[in-house]
């Protein structure tokens, strides 16, 4: 809005010519979100506390019975935050951002219906599985087919991390894989979202780590230097993603351990959904499993202990899924979990980036 706006006064006040470079748009989209999440946070958690939307926990696994109550659906303000910020500070006329809100927005409304049958039913049944999963399969399909099959600029080949000259093309196995990128990487970060600041905070770190390839990606020289594919105007997405990571941030404010909110299903399967996406668009598919490393662990380690209960009659591997309740019930304090989950992100993130120069 400020970029469509202002900048037709450029001529006339030449500073304004500012507006054009994204790094600077980016940097201000971030601070919008951030202030913003931090300004309106204890107003937005004194409303939910006024219609009662407090979380509903389980008996089962860990003791958070005292957590019971406290707000949830907090990624509502998250997504406030993205979305104004967006609308300020991007440019509308890109496609590319449209999609990644389109995503966002998508999911995000997915979280809120499973979230609101949860409060309202007063137990932790939300939308079935399967709806979840339809919602979540849609809206992907949806943005990937508009990606595939009317973006003439885009490709279905697929960057192979640490090997530059390795670029299969799946033709349109690609819409496939993709969505299974999308949906998959949308129900990891929902499930690790079990302790106070757990997902936000490794999610910011990955989308910090994606920003960077986004605008490599989209900016031509760099992307020739660094020898990763070149997709035109792909680097206006870097706003989104500072929008997004200014949000989280400021969320984090309220989420950190003592939570005084929850982000809810609305803020994990949008956060994670876009993500997703966001790998998607930088032909970085590959390298969302390095980054995004906590994530893929939290739910392998559900999927080998599913596994191995049916197969072995009753065992478990772990004392309970996912991860970081088995550290949990092995007496591990939640803050130093927290903690140490997110120093993992980070160091996976480093070394995601690493695969820039090791080719």
């Amino acid at each position: 809005m400020f970029y469509h706006f202002l900048l037709q006064f450029a001529d006339i006040f030449s500073p304004l010519n500012v507006l054009q470079y994204i790094t600077f748009r980016s940097i201000y989209a971030f601070l919008t979100s951030l202030i913003f999440t931090i300004i309106l946070g204890p107003f937005f958690i004194s409303w939910l506390k006024k219609l009662k939307l407090g979380q509903y926990i389980k008996d089962c696994g860990p003791a958070h019975q005292l957590k019971e109550g406290t707000p949830t659906m907090g990624g509502l303000l998250i997504g406030a935050a993205v979305i104004t910020s967006v609308l300020l500070w991007g440019r509308l006329d890109n496609s590319y951002l449209l999609l990644c809100l389109f995503v966002y927005i998508g999911f995000g409304f997915v979280g809120f219906l499973d979230d609101y049958l949860k409060i309202k039913r007063r137990n932790n049944a939300g939308i079935s599985g399967k709806s979840k999963l339809f919602g979540q399969v849609l809206v992907a399909s949806c943005a990937m087919g508009f990606l595939i099959f009317f973006d003439p600029s885009y490709s279905t080949t697929l960057s192979i991390p640490f090997f530059k000259n390795i670029t299969p093309d799946l033709g349109w196995l690609y819409l496939f894989f993709a969505i299974f990128v999308i949906v998959g990487t949308s129900n990891a970060v929902n499930l690790t979202d079990g302790l106070d600041g757990l997902a936000i905070g490794p999610s910011t770190i990955c989308i910090s780590c994606l920003a960077l390839f986004i605008y490599f990606a989209g900016h031509q020289q760099i992307a020739s230097y660094l020898q990763i594919t070149y997709i035109p105007n792909l680097s206006e997405v870097t706003v989104f993603c500072a929008a997004l990571i200014g949000a989280g941030l400021g969320f984090l404010w309220f989420n950190a351990y003592p939570a005084q909110i929850f982000m809810g299903d609305v803020g994990s399967l949008s956060i994670g959904g876009v993500m997703g996406f966001i790998a998607v668009l930088a032909k970085q598919e590959l390298i969302l499993p390095i980054a995004g490393g906590v994530f893929v662990f939290e739910t392998i380690s559900v999927i080998l202990q599913v596994s191995y209960f049916k197969m072995s009659g009753g065992k478990r591997i772990f004392r309970m899924a996912p991860l970081h309740h088995h550290f949990e019930l092995k007496g591990v304090p939640e803050s130093k979990i927290i903690i140490r989950f997110w120093i993992f992100s980070i160091l996976l993130a480093l070394v995601a980036l690493s695969t820039l120069k090791l080719r």
